[in-house]
């Protein structure tokens, strides 16, 4: 059951992102919160999100200027706070590889970071979004993420006897997002381009909407006890279907895998089998170690995954062509 907000104060850090918005417009449009804080360091990004129509004049909605590698800042934003999502991140792959320290500072330092403010606050539930890059990562970002990962399972540990339980929530590219291949597309065809930039045509992605992401984070923490990795069952699509979806008539250019860039996505490893649910839905990713005194208790109906058993775009079961993708991108 997804939990419910009415009377709650909850923090969405990294909340201007593409995310962060629609969650809070979520938010917003279902529940009576107390307070719905905005943590983020870009004062525009914040500025324009409090004139967009459905932010403007909520009386609910606080703004806090802040960076997650700063822990003083942290802490006050999370004061008497209920619920956390954390959402922020140093995400785009080749600027991870040219500035490994800021990373690492970001998503890693600000991850604990986090972790110590929600302690400090007795906050009640925390989930941190992950990506299927976390998931054998051949690049820094990922590997950062997967750190991050870690440290948030095992904050469960820290808590002891304040209460607060912690969780992550893993998936793969979001439809539309800011920075991520549609937009570019896109702008590539505003700009006047003769072809379509595709790395190779056998290219796959798990594809969620942000909608589906946001009501997934918000059912997930209604069923989190603490420890979890939360996987949802959600499409694969082909690059080339794609391409043809968003320019049906542009040809295409190939133009090879990027540095750092995997041919197909990865969102459980076969080594994690042994400690994989299947719920339906969604997947569960158990600890691998339990360092507090908690026994993660399966969800009713829920099975363990044969062994060796892997979450992979190319093997999914669950498809969109071109047909599906246009009208995703239509609204329809």
């Amino acid at each position: 059951m997804p939990v419910n907000f009415d009377g709650s104060s909850v923090l969405v850090v990294g909340g201007t992102g593409s995310f962060g918005q629609v969650f809070v417009k979520t938010i917003l449009e279902r529940y009576s919160v107390n307070r719905l804080i905005v943590f983020s360091r870009d004062e525009l990004k914040q500025y324009e999100m409090s004139n967009r129509i459905e932010f403007r004049g909520r009386p609910e909605m606080r703004y806090f200027i802040g960076d997650v590698r700063d822990a003083n800042r942290l802490n006050f934003a999370m004061r008497e706070v209920d619920y956390v999502i954390h959402a922020a991140a140093l995400k785009h792959v080749p600027a991870a590889e040219y500035n490994p320290s800021e990373c690492i500072l970001t998503n890693i330092i600000g991850a604990q970071n986090v972790i110590q403010a929600a302690l400090s606050a007795d906050v009640k539930k925390v989930i941190a979004l992950s990506t299927d890059k976390a998931c054998n990562p051949i690049n820094l970002y990922g590997a950062t993420k997967l750190a991050s990962d870690k440290l948030f399972a095992a904050a469960n540990n820290l808590a002891g006897g304040r209460g607060t339980r912690f969780s992550v929530v893993r998936y793969g590219n979001v439809i539309g997002s800011r920075g991520s291949i549609i937009p570019y597309f896109k702008q590539l065809i505003d700009e006047g381009a003769e072809a379509l930039p595709i790395t190779d045509p056998r290219m796959t992605r798990f594809w969620i909407s942000l909608q589906q992401g946001v009501d997934f984070v918000i059912d997930m923490l209604g069923q989190m006890t603490g420890g979890e990795v939360f996987v949802p069952k959600i499409p694969s699509m082909n690059i080339v279907d794609l391409a043809h979806a968003v320019a049906p008539d542009m040809p295409h250019k190939i133009v090879g895998i990027r540095p750092g860039e995997k041919l197909h996505e990865i969102m459980i490893s076969s080594d994690d089998s042994k400690n994989v649910l299947d719920c339906g839905s969604h997947y569960i990713i158990k600890p691998s170690f339990a360092f507090w005194d908690h026994v993660l208790q399966d969800p009713p109906g829920s099975q363990p995954v044969p062994e060796g058993f892997n979450y992979t775009s190319n093997g999914n079961t669950e498809w969109l062509d071109e047909d599906h993708i246009r009208n995703i991108l239509s609204g329809s």
